[in-house]
């Protein structure tokens, strides 16, 4: 699998990154009879981090795929969403995830483990026939009127007619479409996934999210319901009083000193040598830059209120593959037509996306009148009223 490739062999398609994001391009450009060759920068492929929320949005096309059996068999199917407060534990408001709930959208609300999603994905690219190369580190890419090379940095260059760019947050080929970097939120994440023996407060008919001020703490099951997944997530002060050494446990357990009980506890499950400090992305319009294209958190890095961050990265897979079958004549392919109305179709929801996961953290760490106020709305809204949403799972 990490064999290195003359660069003297073309491919139709090089996807960079062996995330989410590009495995589902390559299985997608794949599926349209393209060849597609994969760089993985690691010597495995693998994914580091435990739970993530699958959205109708996004297993709709899992199902078109054919890989959402396989999701659903890894994963839980949970009941409801649910919002609480994190200070007096009382639950606010539900989204009812039932029978009701899949037949709005045509498709079910799946609760996967990382790593599950990612074997998925990785399998299903294997068997598709993607070409998968690790421990390749991209340089640069040239594109040219009708390819483009990809430099590695064992001084390999590989030819192919585009390069879609899957390199994540901190992607090396968003710099050949816009000069940014990412937009460091001053929060931190930790995160735990134990046995369910160890955690049965959690319930696994629930995502619940306990909302506190400038803080909050999600908990849902995972594999089956053989596992918990917990998730803190908090505003670290040292970070704004612009302290180089911030986001550390102290500041974690100062965070949550007033919650409830409920959610204090959850603490003691998350892993404390490590943490995840918050980054996105700023909008942008344009994804592309001649035969290169930016997919996933590299186009739109995204906080993680709305969980979508691999749900939009799915979307761009699939929208990218559908316009390749649209634009294209026997063998050729008009790639500036597909990068045009890839862009066209998945630009304006991806921003939104950004923007609304912002306002939407915002929401939750409110403290004062604004909380209550905020806690008095959800408490009055009607559980199966779907007009909020259906913009993001698409009714």
């Amino acid at each position: 699998m990490n064999n290195r490739t003359s660069g003297s062999e073309s491919q139709d398609v090089i996807v960079v990154g062996g995330g989410i994001g590009g495995l589902a391009t390559a299985f997608s450009l794949r599926q349209q009879g393209l060849s597609v060759r994969l760089l993985e920068r690691a010597p495995e492929f693998g994914e580091v981090g435990a739970g993530l929320q699958l959205g109708p949005n996004a297993t709709r096309i899992l199902d078109n795929w054919g890989l959402l059996d396989e999701v659903r068999a890894a994963g839980v199917e949970p009941k409801r969403l649910v919002l609480g407060d994190a200070i007096t534990g009382e639950k606010l408001t539900h989204l009812p995830l039932g029978e009701e709930f899949q037949q709005h959208y045509g498709a079910p609300y799946v609760v996967v483990h990382r790593s599950d999603l990612h074997r998925i994905l990785l399998e299903a690219c294997r068997e598709a026939g993607v070409e998968l190369q690790t421990n390749s580190t991209v340089e640069r890419v040239e594109t040219g009127s009708d390819s483009a090379r990809t430099y590695l940095s064992d001084g390999t260059a590989l030819k192919s007619q585009v390069v879609i760019g899957a390199d994540g947050l901190n992607s090396r080929l968003r710099s050949h479409v816009v000069d940014d970097e990412p937009v460091c939120s001053g929060y931190v994440a930790y995160r735990g996934a134990v046995p369910i023996s160890e955690r049965p407060d959690v319930d696994l008919d629930e995502v619940i999210a306990w909302m506190g001020p400038g803080c909050h703490f999600v908990h849902y099951g995972l594999r089956q319901g053989k596992m918990a997944n917990l998730v803190a997530v908090f505003r670290s002060p040292k970070y704004f009083a612009g302290e180089a050494d911030w986001g550390g446990p102290d500041e974690l357990d100062t965070a949550f000193a007033q919650c409830c009980d409920r959610v204090r506890q959850g603490l003691d499950s998350l892993w404390r040598d490590r943490h995840w400090k918050m980054y996105d992305r700023i909008p942008i319009s344009n994804w592309s830059n001649g035969r290169l294209m930016l997919v996933g958190d590299a186009a739109h890095a995204t906080l993680q209120y709305l969980a979508q961050g691999a749900c939009q990265s799915i979307e761009d897979a699939e929208v990218l593959g559908s316009q390749v079958g649209k634009h294209r004549d026997g063998e050729s392919v008009d790639w500036e037509e597909v990068f045009s109305a890839t862009q066209q179709i998945r630009a304006p929801q991806a921003s939104k996306v950004q923007t609304t996961a912002r306002t939407w953290g915002d929401i939750w760490h409110v403290d004062g009148l604004a909380r209550s106020l905020r806690n008095e709305l959800l408490a009055t809204r009607s559980p199966n009223d779907y007009k909020h949403i259906d913009w993001l799972y698409g009714a």
